[in-house]
């Protein structure tokens, strides 16, 4: 009998990767089948479909759910899930397709996935703003709430991917044909539900914590990390090996550096580092519940959300992605609620009075006697060739980020926002 918290949705895992006769036989139906171009985020999310990260979906959701999402948390049968998943479509494409047609979807020449059609409806610009409002526009003090129409459609991703997706979706089961290249080229860190429970059960861990990464480990991260293995049994280092915006770090960096880190500065039996094949929609306290929600499927009962979790610039508060777990339903039904709970952590950095790292609710000294650590001022500041301060991050990382910059012939301007550069402080 396991002791690790049970996986979302209160169906165990459901799994729509295919193996096997049943794999082949499919592949050879699809060749023959209506090829629907599908993007990045969508071949991220049929990934994780097939792997059980998205369980209990077993496939792209339908009005009815998009809009129950969007409203309320819920999908249509009062299952807890935060954001959108949903498939765009060509209308031209889509004026082709029938209920109940099966379809082939396909990103860059690879047949991801077949699709039995169950609905087709149409996304007018009025719903993808609507969708917009629900899922990225915060809603703490703190958050650009009035100025979201002024500023989001230039400078918030997640918006400008929502607003232009294609003109209708396509909703319906999913059998899956293909992980794409995770197994090959991050052998080793690319781990399903099924595997990293495996290995929390081989440890004897029930209580177990995730620190979501999008960036290479600073030091802040590091102490996120060592809190979460000091009160839990252990901690998985989940990366996010899909898209990202221009001018962030590739995947196979960070796990390089994260391996330098762990290697050097951890005890190896309380830590597992895994990459997940999503990519990022940047939707700040939502996506902080999305983060939740999956990692339940890997085992993980606490989540790591400390400030800025998932943000973009100054859309959100600095704990509204902290705030939004007290305000999300609970549904009666206790697998259809969300069972991976926040494990929240004050704003972290280094303080030369406290003489190592602290938080606010530690720290008594001066925003001048600390070191603000962020992602993004780490990025900014290898981007530019300026100087790193002392104990923002380990020499041995740095030296691995910043190889990889000096290699760069084309670099992304970074924006520092206010969260970031420690203003808030």
């Amino acid at each position: 009998m396991t002791k690790l918290v049970a996986p979302h949705g209160g169906k165990g895992l459901v799994c729509c990767l295919l193996h096997g006769s049943e794999l082949e036989a499919e592949k050879t139906k699809a060749a023959g089948l209506k090829k629907i171009q599908i993007s990045s985020r969508a071949k991220g999310d049929l990934i994780m479909m097939g792997i059980g990260g998205f369980s209990p979906l077993d496939g792209f959701m339908t009005k009815a759910d998009w809009k129950s999402v969007c409203e309320n948390f819920t999908t249509a049968d009062g299952t807890f899930w935060p954001v959108p998943v949903t498939l765009d479509c060509d209308k031209a494409d889509a004026d082709g397709i029938n209920t109940g047609d099966e379809i082939a979807l396909e990103h860059e020449g690879i047949i991801y996935a077949t699709m039995k059609v169950s609905e087709k409806f149409e996304m007018s610009e009025t719903d993808k703003k609507w969708e917009c409002e629900k899922v990225f526009k915060g809603c703490g003090e703190e958050s650009e709430g009035d100025n979201f129409w002024k500023i989001a459609p230039e400078d918030h991703p997640g918006v400008i991917m929502v607003m232009n997706q294609k003109d209708v979706n396509l909703a319906g089961t999913v059998k899956v044909l293909s992980e794409g290249e995770y197994p090959a080229e991050y052998k080793g860190v690319y781990l399903t539900p099924t595997e990293t429970r495996a290995i929390f059960e081989e440890r004897g861990w029930k209580d177990v914590a995730a620190l979501q990464l999008r960036n290479p480990m600073h030091r802040s991260h590091e102490y996120l990390c060592k809190i979460a293995v000091e009160v839990c049994d252990g901690v998985m280092i989940h990366s996010l090996i899909g898209n990202l915006k221009p001018g962030d770090i590739p995947a196979d960096i960070r796990v390089k550096a994260i391996n330098c880190l762990v290697d050097n500065y951890f005890v190896n039996d309380n830590v597992v580092q895994a990459g997940y094949p999503l990519d990022m929609r940047y939707a700040g306290p939502r996506e902080a519940l999305l983060h939740a929600t999956f990692r339940q499927n890997y085992g993980i009962n606490k989540m790591i959300i400390g400030r800025d979790h998932a943000g973009v610039g100054d859309f959100y508060g600095l704990f509204e992605a902290q705030d939004i777990f007290d305000q999300i339903p609970h549904p009666a039904e206790e697998g259809k609620a969300l069972l991976c709970a926040p494990l929240k952590i004050d704003w972290t950095f280094y303080c030369f009075k406290c003489d190592g790292m602290a938080s606010l609710r530690t720290c008594p000294h001066k925003k001048e006697d600390r070191v603000v650590l962020s992602g993004t001022k780490l990025r900014k500041a290898l981007s530019e060739g300026t100087d790193i301060p002392d104990h923002f991050g380990r020499e041995e990382v740095l030296d691995i980020l910043r190889e990889y910059y000096a290699g760069l012939t084309e670099k992304v301007e970074v924006k520092m926002q206010g969260a970031a550069s420690g203003a808030a402080m």
